[in-house]
Formats: C-alpha cells, sequence, structure tokens
C-alpha cells in the first residue's frame, strides 16, 4: 500500500479553498481536503513583513501523487508564490490509508 501523503497549503478566504479542493477532490488528487479558517499571519514577503487573515488547507492524498498535486495546486491557486508543503506521514491506520488510497485511484 502507498504512503499517505498530508499537504500543507493556505488561500486568501474559505471559498476559494472549498472550491480548490472540491476540484482535487473530483480530480481524485485528493481524498479529502481539510479546510480551516481564521488563520492570521506575518510573514516576509518581497522584503516587507506582512500581516493577513488566511484560511489553512489540510489535503489528503499520497505520496504517488505529490507531483500531479503539486502542479495541479500551483495552476488553481490565486497565490503568486503559493505554499505548498508535502508533510511525509510516518504511520496512519490501516483503514485511513485503504481510503486515501482507494478514493485516489482513476476510475
Amino acid at each position: 500500500m502507498e504512503r499517505p501523503l498530508l499537504v500543507y497549503t493556505t488561500f486568501p478566504d474559505a471559498p476559494t479553498a472549498l472550491a480548490i479542493g472540491e476540484d482535487l477532490v473530483r480530480a481524485r488528487l485528493a481524498a479529502c481536503v481539510n479546510v480551516i479558517p481564521g488563520m492570521q499571519s506575518v510573514y516576509a514577503w518581497k522584503g516587507a513583513v506582512e500581516r493577513g487573515e488566511e484560511v489553512v488547507a489540510l489535503v489528503k492524498s499520497r505520496e504517488g501523487l505529490a507531483e500531479a498535486l503539486t502542479a495541479a495546486l500551483k495552476q488553481r491557486h490565486p497565490y503568486e508564490t503559493p505554499i505548498i508543503l508535502h508533510l511525509p506521514v510516518a504511520g496512519a491506520d490501516p483503514d485511513t490509508a485503504a481510503w486515501i488510497e482507494a478514493e485516489t485511484q482513476l476510475a
């Protein structure tokens, strides 16, 4: 069984995150996308320190889809340089891993 992959990314708002998340699930690049609103960010951008409200998205996928998932996120993402962090999963409940793999296989 292929190892699960968790991808961390952020969006400017929940509607954008949900729309892109749904695209990723429909394309079977992700089994699930959790959208968590209400994040306050402080970040460096082009030599300045910025603050803003963002939405976190956690994408549940598998390692074999990392490149395709990254490309799909970059293509759809409204940010000039979106944050896309691949977080390898050290372990997972076998039923969870099987669900992720099943939901990300092409029909």
